[in-house]
């Protein structure tokens, strides 16, 4: 038995898998995000150790002896979080978030203090990676910089917690801005960018290596057996690779969770920095990834949700598939920039915007626009992968947005290539994070463990469909650039 924990923006999920690789019991716990000014977002690191304690708890209230049998844990976890700790491991602050936008001007700052910045980190400075946050909090709260000593990502966080160790792994590493990621170590050029060294930076390993045991009082709360090890894990979007079995060039997956990503997985460091492509460590050794990333994607459908007043994305989504909404008629154009946009725009000032309202325009009408918004922007993000140098020959989906059989004609359309549905894709990254507690105890190879799952379903592109969209998106894509300049002054 392997445990897959993944902590998310919105909530922390764990997942109980079997030796056959079988799902065979999932928890979850909400987790909250402040926005305590505009650009900024936040949590309280306390949160996710609640969380995750209310998820495992569950598990072993409904799995008592399966989790008797577990042998190690793997950490799944949003990226680039800035966790601030002091010499006795006590936060400091809050953690600034992936999508925090206030330290635009540090990123300018740290290319600037290190010219040789996009060569050692395959990436362009963005508010969202964790280096600029630093330099931020040296420059606004100094008594905190001072006191820091050691800065964990948030599933790192949960690692100390979990075994008293400080460790991170290559993947999620990779996000800080202070990993030379073709060399899979720490820059000590781009700490010195931001003011810090080493002593700083917890220990590095792959995700697929052990990085500590859990500790015995946590062991005996959970239901779980003595000595049970930790894996080095992955951010989110690797462990999805991982879980939904992507691992070789040519090999591509859409997530559509809170923010989105596009994920072609490499054989070897493929920078593109110029045009906001993410390039990382994968959390296996030997290999790397592209990624495009949008920073609002199902999290447009539960804004819209909230904001019209029905109880849950999902029931939005089932009104829409339920109506009579035109395929690609004279609904608005969406822009799905809630949070400022990554790739390819690096623009935490850009906002969401409907063009085209009338009165006749329906809730459904909006559900639909929110969608193609969002598929428009995967667009952008797969023109730039190739661009990059990223052969995509097959694209699986995943996250909480995959069960939206709509949204998936939508995006097969848009994007030309047809989409692969798996069993447990809404999982994924706990899943993964499953997978690689599974490599860390049984040292088999990862062709033998990171296997895609059955295909639940496969929907291909539809012509017609295909070529509605084209016209749209080619006005989409007009959009942005006619109104970025406003967004400044909002």
């Amino acid at each position: 038995m392997y445990i897959g924990i993944d902590l998310g923006t919105s909530g922390v999920k764990a997942v109980l898998v079997d030796d056959r690789q079988t799902t065979i019991g999932q928890a979850s716990a909400p987790l909250e995000v402040s926005f305590p000014r505009p650009l900024w977002s936040e949590q309280d690191p306390e949160s996710w150790w609640v969380a995750t304690d209310i998820a495992m708890g569950i598990l072993r209230a409904e799995h008592p002896s399966e989790m008797g049998a577990v042998r190690a844990i793997g950490l799944s976890g949003q990226m680039h979080g800035a966790t601030l700790l002091d010499n006795t491991d006590t936060v400091l602050r809050p953690c600034i978030l992936w999508n925090d936008g206030r330290s635009h001007d540090q990123c300018m700052t740290l290319e600037s203090r290190e010219s040789d910045s996009r060569a050692i980190t395959g990436n362009m400075a963005m508010p969202g990676f964790t280096a600029p946050k630093l330099i931020w909090v040296h420059d606004n709260e100094p008594e905190i910089f001072g006191r820091v000593a050691k800065v964990l990502l948030p599933k790192d966080y949960l690692r100390l917690r979990l075994t008293g160790e400080h460790v991170s792994e290559m993947s999620d590493a990779s996000g800080t801005l202070w990993l030379d990621v073709a060399g899979r170590c720490w820059s000590k050029k781009m700490l010195a960018a931001t003011g810090l060294d080493l002593s700083a930076m917890p220990r590095l390993v792959e995700g697929s290596q052990v990085s500590g045991k859990l500790r015995a009082e946590i062991s005996t709360a959970w239901g779980l057996p003595a000595g049970v090890l930790v894996a080095g894990g992955a951010g989110d979007n690797a462990a999805g690779a991982i879980g939904i079995g992507t691992v070789t060039p040519g090999q591509a997956f859409l997530s559509l969770g809170t923010s989105g990503v596009y994920f072609a997985a490499n054989d070897r460091f493929s920078p593109n920095p110029d045009r906001a492509v993410h390039a990382f460590c994968h959390c296996l050794p030997d290999t790397w990834h592209q990624m495009s990333v949008i920073l609002s994607a199902a999290s447009c459908l539960s804004w819209l949700a909230e904001t019209t007043g029905v109880e849950s994305e999902s029931a939005l989504v089932d009104e829409f598939e339920a109506s009579d909404s035109p395929l690609a008629g004279e609904i608005p154009l969406f822009l799905p920039y809630l949070t400022g946009e990554r790739t390819p725009h690096n623009d935490p000032n850009a906002k969401g915007a409907f063009l085209g309202l009338v009165p006749s325009t329906s809730r459904a009408d909006l559900t639909r626009s929110v969608m193609e918004g969002v598929a428009f922007a995967f667009a952008d993000g797969q023109e730039v992968l190739t661009q990059a140098g990223s052969n995509i020959d097959q694209v699986s989906v995943i996250g909480g947005g995959s069960r939206s059989l709509g949204w998936g004609k939508i995006l097969a359309a848009t994007l030309g290539r047809k989409l692969t549905y798996h069993d447990g894709g809404e999982v994924g990254p706990a899943f993964g994070a499953a997978r690689l507690a599974r490599l860390c105890v049984t040292n088999e190879t990862q062709g033998d463990v990171a296997t895609q799952p059955p295909v639940a379903h496969i929907i291909e592109p539809d012509p017609n469909l295909s070529d509605q969209l084209a016209s749209r998106y080619a006005r989409w894509k007009k959009l942005y650039p006619a109104v970025k300049d406003l967004f400044k002054d909002s």
